[in-house]
């Protein structure tokens, strides 16, 4: 990895207070804290970036995945491939994934990373949402053929569920879970938007799979064979019913109520990493629009901000077994998408 700033001691009591007095959204003041900190944090994580293009989580662990939601978070900010302040790492990151690509689809190292199929899942996202900005004609198939490549693989790695799992099915004894189901689902749904042929009964299936995994309260159980209802896994599974196209239905208000009585107190973790869950739960808030996306910004917003390291120069988080690189581009994700840079993200 490249050589990481120091990070500054997490901000004192008193400023946050300061923030916490008004709505971020409304007041000069703190939205001016909000666009610091988020050129602050989008800085950390350019100049985090190895010079091979990629980002890693604590120990190394799980490069393919951190370099494309790294990669996503800079595009947030509007950067491209072609332009903008962060427009080579953006290309560097590209390069990168690009080169993980396998002769059979997957993105990634399935010997060195032992949950393959989340880092195969964000990359289709990433990569579809850069192809559109692609102003080479070459580099556009190479990113095309990859792409397709990857949706290939992706369907064949479903099981006979409809999920997915840590890894392929043939590899993982058709074992499917609820969180990279959603992953690839995204990611799909981010191929099929930029134009890369989707198969729909990849697609069905999975929305038939969430269905199946819904117990009658409305939360999405960890598994098809059980495990329980998980807060996160349902929020998340609300926003990929929205990617997929499920809007109106009786089912989905009913995943929604759940969410929204697990997550009445932004403090609450509940079941699952807190991150994870908001980098969902945010998007589906987002969708909603209105005064409910507005009351859940505002509580949001002043949580990530209270939270961040920063010097007056670069901001990160540094929370979860996972890493900084994580926590920071989840964030930063979270706070751009009144940007509506990309379409997955847009309503």
């Amino acid at each position: 990895m490249g050589c990481q700033p120091a990070r500054a001691a997490a901000l004192t009591i008193a400023l946050a207070a300061s923030m916490l007095v008004t709505s971020p959204a409304r007041a000069g003041k703190v939205d001016m804290r909000i666009q610091k900190v988020i050129s602050h944090g989008l800085d950390w994580l350019a100049n985090s970036q190895s010079r091979l293009g990629h980002w890693s989580a604590n120990e190394s662990r799980y490069p393919t995945s951190m370099t494309a939601l790294a990669g996503t978070a800079l595009l947030c900010e509007g950067s491209t491939p072609t332009q903008g302040r962060y427009s080579k790492n953006i290309r560097l990151a590209v390069d990168y994934l690009l080169s993980r690509s396998r002769p059979n689809g997957l993105i990634g190292d399935p010997v060195r990373d032992d949950r393959y199929t989340y880092g195969h899942g964000y990359s289709m996202l990433f990569l579809s949402q850069v192809l559109g900005e692609e102003e080479d004609e070459s580099r556009r198939k190479e990113i095309v053929d990859v792409l397709a490549r990857a949706v290939i693989f992706t369907g064949q790695a479903q099981t006979q569920a409809g999920g997915w799992g840590y890894v392929s099915a043939k590899d993982g004894s058709d074992f499917d879970e609820g969180s990279t189901t959603i992953t690839q689902v995204q990611g799909l749904r981010g191929c099929r938007n930029a134009g890369i042929p989707v198969p729909k009964e990849i697609i069905d299936k999975a929305v038939s799979y969430i269905r199946k995994c819904t117990l009658p309260d409305g939360g999405v159980q960890y598994s098809s064979k059980g495990g329980g209802g998980r807060p996160a896994i349902s929020a998340a599974a609300v926003s990929c019913l929205f990617n997929a196209g499920e809007y109106d239905s009786d089912y989905v208000p009913k995943l929604l109520a759940y969410c929204k009585t697990n997550f009445s107190d932004i403090n609450n973790q509940g079941f699952g990493h807190w991150h994870y869950a908001h980098y969902y739960y945010a998007q589906v808030m987002y969708r909603e629009g209105g005064k409910s996306w507005e009351e859940y910004r505002d509580k949001c917003f002043n949580k990530i901000l209270a939270e961040a390291a920063d010097d007056g120069r670069y901001a990160s988080w540094n929370q979860g077994y996972i890493g900084t690189v994580y926590t920071t581009a989840i964030n930063l994700t979270i706070l751009q998408l009144e940007n509506a840079a990309l379409p997955i993200y847009q309503r």
